[in-house]
């Protein structure tokens, strides 16, 4: 069931990336990760990863946001509704799996939405973070480690997962930075 998030300030323009955090933060609240973590961890490190790779500040408000629609922390409407850009509103939905969405369409919309691979990059870094697996059953553990490899190749990401490239770009063409087109 979705949580209703704190009520914004009233805006003329689109949530800052600290008032995601903060309705992120309350939205997850309780939440913990596979190894037992607060989830606001989770979500500060991809942000913090998004920064670190030359994202804006519509890719870090998406960064903190990523998981709330797929995880029924917020609804489909609040973000419909919410102060949010365009572009990072389709970056949460970009990244919000579907049911029964087969790992190649779920690449493909990543793909197909300007800025949502650098997000997602930010978030499988994390997610394969060896420091976060070691502390999972060995199976666990091998399932993750192979399921972020294959969705890091589907994305055409190189490299070890934690890299970070240039600033704004997140793959070996670089499209994928602030002004990167469709």
């Amino acid at each position: 069931m979705s949580r209703t998030p704190p009520p914004a300030s009233p805006h003329t323009g689109p949530l800052s990336p600290a008032e995601a955090e903060a309705i992120a933060r309350a939205a997850h609240a309780g939440q913990t990760d596979k190894a037992g973590r607060p989830y606001a961890e989770h979500l500060r490190a991809v942000a913090e990863g998004v920064r670190r790779r030359g994202g804006d500040d519509e890719q870090i408000a998406a960064a903190w946001l990523h998981d709330a629609v797929e995880d029924d922390a917020l609804s489909e409407r609040w973000l419909r509704e919410a102060a949010l850009s365009r572009r990072t509103k389709d970056i949460v939905l970009a990244l919000t799996k579907r049911s029964g969405e087969p790992p190649e369409a779920y690449a493909a919309r990543i793909l197909a939405t300007p800025g949502a691979r650098l997000v997602k990059e930010a978030d499988l870094a994390h997610n394969a973070d060896p420091a976060r697996l070691a502390v999972l059953d060995p199976a666990t553990r091998t399932r993750l480690t192979e399921k972020y490899a294959r969705m890091r190749a589907l994305l055409g990401l190189v490299g070890p997962a934690g890299s970070v490239g240039p600033a704004g770009q997140d793959g070996p063409a670089g499209q994928d930075g602030p002004d990167a087109g469709a």
